[in-house]
């Protein structure tokens, strides 16, 4: 067998490896929103996480930011059909906020400024798959676009990156969050379009 040549990664993902099924890519973030924009100043911003034993985790804004930081890049896609290659952010991976939490929860649901929730399976948030975000593309997040600080879950439609997130709370079983039980899928997999129940 050849040996491969130096610097070789294998062939390079092109646009029809990175889309999901039904999706069309594009270079603009659109904004939806199901409700007013939440104005949550840094000085007032907190983020809890609750066991479900009912252990609160408290986060300030300055305890968040001294947690480790990581800058995935991504693909995210929205249930709306628009996709976004190679989105850059910084933030707090979830493992960070996990480390030393007792819980045999199986499920989590986030809690939103402004009342939004949505639900995600315990096992996308841990190991390097999900981040709390506050900067995007090298500024601080807006608040169109759930600032100061929001959920990325990349491997799941986006509406499962939950917005002005003000909280977590872990969860034996699963309930659902607004979008799902206005009738949205649970889950949310774009590779498999779980766009609405029964997908």
């Amino acid at each position: 067998m050849e040996s491969l040549s130096p610097g070789f990664r294998g062939r390079r993902r092109g646009v029809a490896d990175r889309l999901p099924p039904g999706q069309y890519p594009t270079e603009d973030f659109p904004v939806l929103s199901a409700g007013p924009t939440p104005q949550v100043a840094t000085d007032d911003w907190e983020f809890t996480l609750t066991s479900e034993k009912g252990v609160a985790h408290r986060w300030g804004w300055d305890a968040m930011m001294a947690l480790p930081q990581e800058e995935p890049v991504v693909d995210i896609h929205c249930v709306t059909r628009w996709s976004k290659f190679d989105t850059r952010w910084r933030g707090v991976p979830m493992d960070a906020f996990l480390e030393g939490v007792e819980t045999e929860a199986v499920h989590a649901m986030f809690e939103s400024y402004g009342g939004y929730s949505t639900n995600v399976p315990l096992a996308d948030l841990r190991n390097g798959r999900a981040w709390l975000v506050h900067t995007f593309d090298g500024y601080p997040l807006a608040p169109e676009h759930g600032g100061p600080a929001r959920m990325l879950v990349p491997r799941l439609y986006f509406w499962k990156s939950a917005k002005w997130v003000r909280g977590v709370r872990l969860m034996p079983d699963e309930r659902l969050g607004f979008w799902e039980q206005m009738g949205y899928h649970h889950y949310g997999d774009p590779w498999r379009e779980q766009r609405v129940r029964g997908d």
